[in-house]
């Protein structure tokens, strides 16, 4: 990047700078063509021509457009576009405005509240298995890489060092020890085969310093940081926070594993775990025995035809949830992935402040965001004591394969019915 000011790149009008970085600077840009913001990335001028490492900047610069290019999904960065114009390096990308990253919230006096961070976690664990199925590895997971957006989503971008393992690739990859040290996997540092669990642990470092504002490998210099990261455990969040649930640690712990083997081996799981936590932290659950609730489950129309290792499995990767008469289940606008089944009580299904309908023990709601995670578009109160089961997306994908066979049957066959009957009131009332 030449020292005059730039106010064209290609086709894209350059305006005010927005952040600058190792990599290069970020401008704020507009794509005339389909009139639109876009965040455009410079690389360099000094950089690409140094003599010594040039080659390899370039090819970082580059790698980002290359492997992002690769990734369509909600919780990471979009690139749209890469080129050179004269001696200028480009790469062009989706524009979060008023966009902000992770790291101000890893400060004792910034954290964010404690179940926004298991949602930003739970977001990023189910990107990363998204792009690790797509054969990409990013390596440089940081509070830093994760933008942080006015409306409280979360975007990973910076994916210059990411490595592809993806069989049609004819890319040479980058090797040799990559990344921010304080968020090296120990195989990382070892300059080790990596492989999507180095991304966990990485994420299982940032939801360290999300959770405690602290660092869980403290040191004052590199050699001690790399000892720490291979031989020491990290402290428990709860020496810097009491109020932490336990199951927190727990699985923080779990994705900061020094064996790869014991660690989180999908981003999946990570994000079944959170899940599970998140309903914890929604709603507090009654003390009821595990054969209890199985009792009430089998007894319901849903699960007939169900083993009763299966039923276990879904109550086990379920929420059971309690509610007062009068309280708010869901609230129409609101989105989420959630599919319920009455296990006992009535609640009333609610537009505005009428009452379209009644569902009773054995009936379900909410199949329509399960399915296409879409605005709820009716609200629903408890209207006497109510026990439901809550089924979440992500968590039901980790039963056994029979079990979600079994369970997405039954599901189709209650959505159809839903519709039907609601097709069939709506020609009642013409």
């Amino acid at each position: 990047m030449s020292d005059t000011p730039l106010t064209k790149l290609g086709k894209y009008e350059v305006k005010d700078e927005i952040d600058r970085g190792s990599m290069g600077v970020v401008y704020l840009g507009h794509d005339p063509y389909i009139d639109r913001q876009v965040a455009i990335k410079v690389a360099f001028l000094d950089s690409l021509n140094d003599p010594e490492s040039g080659a390899r900047y370039r090819k970082m610069f580059f790698n980002e457009a290359h492997t992002a290019g690769l990734l369509t999904h909600p919780n990471i960065i979009n690139i749209f576009d890469a080129g050179v114009d004269d001696d200028d390096c480009y790469i062009v990308m989706e524009y979060i405005e008023g966009g902000n990253t992770l790291k101000p919230y890893c400060t004792t006096e910034n954290l964010l509240p404690v179940d926004k961070v298991v949602e930003i976690i739970f977001k990023c664990a189910k990107a990363l298995d998204y792009a690790h199925r797509q054969g990409v590895v990013h390596r440089d997971i940081k509070p830093s890489n994760i933008l942080f957006s006015p409306d409280q989503d979360v975007k990973i971008g910076d994916f210059s060092i990411a490595h592809v393992y993806n069989a049609d690739s004819t890319t040479t990859q980058m090797s040799g020890m990559m990344g921010s040290p304080r968020y090296m996997s120990p195989e990382q540092l070892r300059e080790e085969h990596v492989t999507n669990q180095t991304d966990l642990f990485s994420l299982g470092v940032v939801m360290y310093e999300l959770l405690t504002g602290q660092q869980p490998f403290r040191a004052d210099n590199f050699s001690s940081l790399v000892n720490k990261i291979l031989n020491d455990e990290p402290p428990p969040m709860s020496d810097y926070r009491t109020d932490l649930p336990e199951v927190l640690n727990d699985i923080v712990i779990k994705a900061l594993q020094k064996d790869a083997s014991q660690r989180y081996q999908m981003g999946l799981d990570l994000a079944a775990d959170l899940s599970r936590v998140f309903d914890n932290l929604e709603k507090p659950q009654e003390d009821i025995s595990e054969q209890e609730r199985f009792n009430s489950v089998k007894k319901l129309e849903f699960f007939t035809g169900f083993p009763d290792a299966e039923i276990w499995e879904i109550l086990r990767a379920s929420t059971w949830q309690d509610y007062a008469p009068d309280d708010d289940i869901i609230v129409e606008g609101d989105m989420d992935d959630c599919f319920y089944i009455i296990i006992d009580g009535t609640v009333d299904v609610m537009k505005n402040t009428s009452i379209i309908r009644s569902l009773q023990t054995g009936d379900c709601f909410g199949e329509m965001g399960y399915l296409a995670k879409t605005k709820r578009t009716a609200s629903i109160k408890s209207r006497d004591t109510t026990a439901l089961m809550k089924i979440n997306s992500t968590v039901i994908s980790q039963v056994s394969l029979n079990c979600q066979v079994r369970f997405l049957k039954v599901f189709l066959r209650t959505l159809i019915y839903r519709l039907s009957a609601t097709t069939e009131r709506i020609s009642q009332d013409m």
